[in-house]
């Protein structure tokens, strides 16, 4: 059967603009030509972005754009532009700041109407069908009859957003001290929910970027009750419905206090960033919880998020369809008490106890989320039984559950690859392999790295921001030259493989070329080679992901160990001199910058392996939590200067240096280990 309306999205390759072609409502993609026919029209433009997990998009594509008497309104006085926002962050970041300092707030989906030239004059984010086509209307009617009055408004508002974007030089000659960082860290502090973890709010976001930090700063400060915020937080996100407890993986966020009800997408970004921060909070605490976290995430990824030739998929939807056939958040991985009784059988007791089937995990339809707040010795005491044998019979009641959930019908997947998503998945996988060494995640991480070599670089060493279906579209954003830069440094310091590391370097020199803003001395999201709108971005704040410029300030710090006849360090400390007026009073917000005053005012050591047993020796140093190290080794020759004229017959030299001044060698790693441990 023919569909009744298609639209210009037929063309295009996202997920999410998929889900629109079919709608009555005229849609075209971001492309130069739209823009310029409506100039030539004099048309404002009606900018919509979200994305395919987007559960509000859902709703308002339903209420509002499949509606044809919406689409009558839309089609006769705008032009309609449609945007996926993990496809083109660089104009996601432009209105989203606009609708802030036009609401106060933001969230997706993300409405705005604006000139023909682009530059916004409103702003909203979901709006119910009756009031979406009032608004409109006037909206339309004030661009045809006081069309003076929209222009300055749109003037004053680009000026704004232009100037937001500001990075002011700081010429104070001090660096951010230890003293100063523990006194932000202390009112930082305040906000910490030391219970329940996160922060004292509904909802709460897991926040990586900020654990990740805290956790550097904790053990390399000996600061106890900040670590024990982290262990809580940690333990009761892995305890809580946000984490799949059938299938592994996180969703996005939980709208309560104790994470128990998710928003229940699942994306690629969380959970690598996630599969990182447990790994090393594994390596630092030997808490098995987190390695089983670690596993089961891996799990996840590579069954539903894994490409066969290792690339890594979006995400998949909050939304499934129920039983009634409808889209439902959440339908896929809810539970009914009867239902778990009946598969379950005699188990279903010991089950009950353990995931709270009972009035702390109901949620709502009388359906549960299963969630624990009890530890394994607990619940062995109680039932008396012994912890391995509890943990074998509710291993065995997940896969029951897992068989039948099989049975339903699946998440939305949105199959498009990111790279710089891809980059932070593979830094989670090289951290898995570095921490907990399984061999299988090794050869996750070395082929993800190959396809971004072979699928996402050009021959000109840029890259791609996208990949579908063997066809890539957009060219690359800082993001994805910062992630792919930390993913591949690490890929080395696991496998000494230095073509990871000079990839590394000509992917930092092709963002000093092309990236590299002399003024603020920072880097641009953009290339100079992409055409913007407004402005061109600085993306500074660290979020839900770490921004591209703190990204970049670490990727560069770690480099200037290695190449140090480069002006990395030099650029580095003028980024984060740049940056540290921010920190007194936001912290959050630059928890990723964060980790350069540790490593600027802490020692930070290059180490050194050179000999016969480099690849032994490596892992036993990696396991280790020592995030103030980064590794190289080699079995005699190399160029790089760390590894230069170090090798010696028989024997396996260990060096520990520091801004390239070394100890005299090692070699034995318990000696090294001491070592390191005691000066973290």
């Amino acid at each position: 059967m023919e569909p009744k309306h298609t639209n210009n999205l037929l063309k295009e390759t996202s997920p999410y603009l998929l889900q629109h072609a079919y709608n009555p409502v005229n849609w075209e993609a971001w492309h130069p030509e739209v823009l310029e026919r409506a100039k030539n029209s004099n048309k404002p433009l009606l900018i919509s972005i979200g994305y395919a997990a987007c559960h509000w998009c859902h709703v308002m594509e339903h209420e509002c754009f499949e509606d044809e008497e919406v689409a009558k309104v839309m089609n006769n006085n705008f032009v309609n532009i449609k945007i996926d926002r993990e496809e083109r962050p660089d104009i996601d970041h432009i209105y989203m700041d606009a609708l802030q300092m036009m609401t106060g707030s933001g969230g997706w989906p993300l409405n705005i109407i604006a000139l023909p030239d682009g530059r916004p004059f409103w702003g909203a984010t979901y709006v119910k069908k009756e009031d979406w086509i009032t608004i409109l209307s006037r909206l339309s009617n004030l661009y045809e009859s006081e069309p003076s009055k929209v222009i300055g408004y749109a003037e004053n508002m680009a000026e704004g957003i232009k100037q937001i974007n500001l990075v002011e030089t700081n010429y104070d000659s001090n660096s951010y001290s230890l003293d100063q960082l523990k006194e932000s860290i202390n009112n930082w502090y305040d906000y910490f929910d030391t219970f329940l973890g996160g922060y004292k709010r509904a909802p709460k976001f897991m926040m990586p970027v900020n654990l990740d930090f805290l956790l550097h700063y904790a053990t390399s400060q000996k600061n106890e009750p900040v670590l024990e915020y982290v262990t809580t937080t940690l333990t009761r996100m892995a305890f809580g419905g946000i984490f799949d407890h059938v299938d592994g993986g996180f969703s996005r966020y939980a709208v309560d206090t104790k994470w128990h009800v998710p928003h229940f997408e699942k994306m690629l970004y969380d959970n690598g960033q996630l599969t990182s921060l447990y790994a090393k909070a594994y390596a630092a605490t030997k808490d098995l919880l987190y390695k089983k976290v670690v596993e089961e995430t891996i799990h996840f990824i590579t069954t539903e998020l894994m490409t066969n030739d290792g690339a890594f998929y979006s995400s998949l939807d909050a939304d499934s369809l129920n039983e009634k056939r409808k889209l439902e958040e959440g339908a896929y991985y809810v539970w009914k008490k009867e239902a778990l009784q009946e598969l379950l059988g005699t188990g279903y007791e010991l089950f009950k106890e353990y995931y709270n089937i009972n009035s702390y995990g109901l949620w709502e339809h009388e359906n549960y989320v299963l969630i624990r707040d009890k530890s394994d010795a607990e619940i062995s005491k109680k039932y008396d039984i012994d912890e391995l044998e509890l943990n074998n019979q509710i291993k065995r009641n997940l896969q029951l559950l897992s068989e039948e959930r099989k049975k339903r019908d699946r998440p939305r997947l949105d199959d498009k690859i990111l790279t710089s998503w891809n980059g932070l998945m593979l830094k989670g996988i090289v951290d898995a392999y570095k921490y907990l060494q399984n061999d299988s995640y090794l050869s996750i991480a070395i082929k993800n790295g190959e396809f971004i070599l072979n699928k996402v670089l050009k021959k000109d060493g840029s890259l791609y921001h996208n990949h579908k279906e063997g066809t890539s579209t957009i060219n690359g954003y800082l993001e994805d030259y910062a992630a792919v830069i930390d993913a591949f440094i690490g890929l080395y310091e696991i496998t000494f493989d230095e073509k990871w590391l000079r990839t590394s370097k000509s992917l930092t020199d092709y963002c000093m070329d092309n990236f590299y803003d002399d003024k603020s001395k920072l880097f641009f999201f953009s290339s100079k080679e992409d055409a913007i709108i407004i402005r061109r971005t600085i993306e500074i704040s660290d979020n839900v992901i770490p921004a591209s410029n703190s990204i970049m300030a670490l990727n560069l710090l770690k480099l200037s160990k290695v190449f140090p006849e480069s002006d990395y360090k030099i650029i580095y400390q003028k980024m984060l001199k740049n940056i540290q007026p921010n920190f007194d009073k936001n912290p959050q917000n630059y928890a990723n910058w964060l980790h350069l005053v540790l490593y600027e005012n802490l020692p930070f050591y290059e180490i050194a392996i050179v000999g016969k047993d480099f690849k032994d020796k490596g892992p036993i140093i990696n396991k280790e939590y020592l995030p103030n190290t980064i590794l190289t080794g080699t079995l005699k020759k190399s160029s790089l200067p760390l590894l230069k004229n170090r090798y010696a017959e028989d024997s396996t030299q260990i060096y520990i240096c520091e801004d390239g001044t070394c100890q005299l060698p090692l070699t034995n790693t318990k000696e090294v280990l001491t070592l390191l441990r005691k000066t973290q």
